[in-house]
């Protein structure tokens, strides 16, 4: 199965250790074999020469890239503004598609986005990796009351826009019911902490440390309060799952799962322009 990569630009992190772990999880049945990009790296390598690296073709227009691949991903994951027009064609053309974290910058994009790949019968997901964390996997969303996570903060500033996804995903996931409205707190450079309301009135916070922390999390339920950290290897268990997806075509995470973290996320991104201000969820 031919593999094609669409990215803004594709010397970056998921653009670099894609290929060899999707080769090897497949077992070879699977390659990155084409790869587009709009730009050359802004401070890495043009997109020819990442190719050359990479022993991957490059194409020059997602048109011919969409037509050639079996299967497509698209990439771009520090500019989610750039994924509606990445994933205009791929999405029309019925084959399968993972988009990268984070979805889109907002809920009416991730909705247009999502409409496309429906009108289409083209089967596609998004998601952050930390939703496979194998701490996780045991934990069931019934009798939880609330949630505590913390972890990093990447990007550039309190890197809210960047490394919120890691969180917003297990969090919603666990909690499994409807976000209505979102508060912030904020310290300069260093901190944020975003609390969420549900529609049953349970509560959830994230809070993302600029200059690093674990990923972990603080459960409250019926059984007693859980604290975890994540060390297992969520990358290798995503990819796992994305090797299936493109095996089977089945989304392993629904359109209006993805669209409400994205709601989350696009209010909490003004909650943290008005810090101690309740903000409703579009």
């Amino acid at each position: 199965m031919k593999i094609g990569f669409i990215d803004y630009y594709l010397d970056e992190w998921h653009a670099n250790n894609y290929p060899q772990r999707i080769r090897e999880l497949s077992d070879g049945r699977m390659e990155v074999a084409y790869a587009f990009a709009e730009i050359d790296a802004p401070h890495g390598l043009t997109t020819d020469a990442w190719c050359a690296r990479h022993g991957i073709q490059r194409i020059n227009s997602i048109e011919e890239l969409t037509a050639l691949s079996d299967g497509i991903i698209v990439l771009s994951p520090d500019n989610c503004e750039r994924h509606e027009e990445l994933c205009r064609i791929p999405l029309a053309s019925g084959k399968p598609c993972y988009v990268d974290k984070t979805f889109a910058p907002t809920k009416a994009a991730a909705e247009n986005i999502f409409r496309n790949a429906e009108a289409h019968a083209t089967p596609c997901y998004s998601t952050s990796a930390l939703r496979y964390a194998a701490e996780y996997r045991d934990i069931s969303p019934e009798g939880i009351h609330a949630i505590s996570a913390w972890g990093p903060a990447y990007g550039g500033g309190i890197g809210y826009d960047t490394y919120a996804i890691h969180q917003l995903e297990p969090v919603m996931m666990l909690m499994n019911a409807a976000p209505r409205m979102v508060l912030a707190d904020v310290s300069q450079d260093k901190w944020y902490t975003l609390i969420i309301r549900f529609e049953d009135g349970r509560v959830a916070t994230i809070s993302g440390f600029a200059e690093g922390s674990p990923f972990a999390m603080n459960i409250a339920s019926d059984a007693g309060n859980r604290v975890l950290t994540v060390e297992s290897d969520y990358f290798g268990a995503f990819l796992q799952d994305l090797v299936r997806f493109f095996e089977t075509k089945e989304a392993p995470v629904s359109h209006r799962v993805t669209i409400n973290i994205m709601a989350v996320r696009e209010a909490g991104l003004l909650a943290l322009e008005h810090p101690g201000t309740w903000i409703n969820i579009p």
